[in-house]
């Protein structure tokens, strides 16, 4: 289950009680993803992927089985495809130009609940049982789950500014393999496999360079400069992270190895200035990124111009970003 513990921030926000969710005629409300859109890639083979997009820049393992194509060609475009077994199975969509019909990158809150049917419980039904995914306020104010028949679109919202940060398009099993909501079910519950260690240092790299990649498209939105890779700040995050997850602890400061100027400093990572974000248990890099820019801490240090360059660690659901002005 989807656990943001990790991130609190104090920032009020929009939100659709479960009482007034927004029951539209789903058919008309949903005319949802037509020709174009990067909704339309789900259940498509791979052939067709490349046919469509073309090559990706770089393939990355996921936890969940399947391997992210990374569109990372175009900051405008930005895109990471989800694939499995040939068949694609989840997009992942946050460059401002990318077309993510009927929804629009940029889009108003309010324009999104007046259009779409925002709801608190969503049913899936799959091969291998009934679900029900139940949305709480904040989710239905951060990341709303929209349904057109078997596609299914996860709405980030940019609680800050009220707009839509970027559409992450699924099928069925994917999500329930995800679980981002509180899930009831009926049958046998679908489970993933805990990945080998070799595949956790695949999954790791690829999650790090994601959160570098998504991180300044968010930048770039916000007209910021876009930060370098870090490689000796990455090793320091990557430490942290894996402190924190073998000790079993959640914070800045390390009982052994101290606070990050301490760390930084000890590994001779030169620094005018520091900064740094830390999560745990989230779903993987877009979701994760998405989180703390909803957090108000977090978010500044995401879109600080003081800084020029970004180490990430990421050690299994634990996720450290470094931030340096050198």
């Amino acid at each position: 289950m989807f656990n943001d513990s990790a991130l609190e921030s104090n920032q009020t926000s929009k939100s659709i009680s479960d009482n007034n969710a927004v029951h539209k005629d789903t058919e008309a409300s949903l005319a949802m993803v037509s020709d174009g859109s990067l909704g339309t890639l789900i259940g498509k083979d791979v052939q067709s992927l490349l046919s469509e997009l073309g090559s990706p820049r770089r393939k990355d393992l996921s936890a969940y089985g399947y391997t992210w194509y990374i569109y990372n060609y175009d900051i405008n475009h930005y895109v990471q495809v989800g694939v499995l077994n040939d068949k694609v199975v989840t997009v992942y969509a946050i460059g401002n130009e990318a077309n993510v019909t009927p929804f629009k990158i940029g889009q108003s809150f309010d324009e999104l609940v007046v259009n779409h049917s925002i709801e608190s419980s969503i049913p899936l039904n799959e091969a291998d049982g009934s679900y029900q995914f139940e949305l709480s306020s904040e989710d239905l104010s951060t990341r709303p789950l929209v349904k057109s028949g078997n596609i299914y679109a996860q709405l980030y919202i940019d609680r800050m500014t009220g707009l839509l940060s970027s559409v992450r398009f699924l099928d069925g099993q994917t999500l329930v393999r995800h679980q981002p909501y509180e899930m009831h079910y009926r049958g046998e519950l679908a489970q993933v496999g805990e990945p080998k260690q070799d595949d956790w240092e695949r999954i790791e790299t690829g999650v790090k360079l994601q959160i570098l990649d998504i991180t300044n498209v968010i930048r770039y939105r916000h007209k910021q400069g876009i930060l370098k890779w870090e490689e000796n700040a990455a090793l320091v995050a990557y430490g942290h992270s894996k402190e924190m997850h073998e000790a079993n602890y959640f914070s800045h400061t390390s009982a052994r190895y101290g606070n990050l100027s301490d760390r930084l400093n000890a590994a001779n990572v030169p620094f005018q200035l520091a900064g740094e974000n830390i999560a745990a248990h989230y779903v993987d890099g877009p979701a994760v990124v998405e989180g703390w820019l909803n957090s108000q801490g977090h978010r500044e240090s995401l879109l600080s111009g003081e800084f020029t360059h970004l180490g990430v660690g990421v050690y299994q659901k634990y996720y450290t970003q470094n931030f340096i002005k050198n």
